[in-house]
Formats: C-alpha cells, structure tokens, sequence
C-alpha cells in the first residue's frame, strides 16, 4: 500500500512558497486577501439581487469598473467603503492590537 503524506495548509504553502514574511509569501497572500475581498463584494451584490451595472450607478461607476472591482483590481478602502455602504452592509476592518474600525 502506497504511502500518502497530509500537510496543513500552513505546512503546504511553506513548501510551496516560502516562510512567512518572504517576498513571494506576501505576494501570495496580499493577492489572496484582496481576491478574497472583491468576492465578498460580489456576494454581497448578489445577495442584494443588483447586477454590476446597478451596483456601478449607485457608487457612480462604470460596469465594468465594477467587474474589476471585484476581480480584486485597484481596491482601495475608500473604494470598499462606498461599495459597502452602497448597498446598506455594514464593514468594519479589524486592525491588530487596535480593534474593529467602521469602513
């Protein structure tokens, strides 16, 4: 019987790219973290039954500014709060040692 090997998903990225705080590490999880961000939009714009276009008139841009939006492009927490907001969904960002801060 073969032998398989189980790695935590800790375990598998640092195989995989590096140790924490490395350069490709980071890169990886930045783009992870606003990849993550631009889908939470884009549940929450659907869970509001709005398409790209309405959400795009209601924060005053263009559809497709929307779609990169939630592809994770050009995130800003100025862009995040008035997506947010937009859409009547409370946001808070939570900041390490400091607490939650209404976005």
């Amino acid at each position: 019987m073969d032998h398989i090997d189980f790695y935590t998903e800790d375990d598998a990225l640092e195989m995989l790219l590096g140790a924490k705080g490395t350069p490709l590490r980071e890169e990886y999880e930045s783009d992870m973290n606003v990849f993550l961000i631009g889908e939470a939009i884009r549940k929450a714009r659907l869970s509001k039954n709005l398409t790209q276009e309405q959400l795009g008139e209601l924060i005053g841009v263009k559809r497709a500014q929307v779609s990169r939006i939630e592809k994770g492009s050009n995130l800003t927490l100025t862009t995040i709060s008035k997506v947010f907001k937009a859409m009547n969904i409370p946001a808070w960002l939570h900041l390490s040692g400091i607490g939650k801060v209404a976005l």
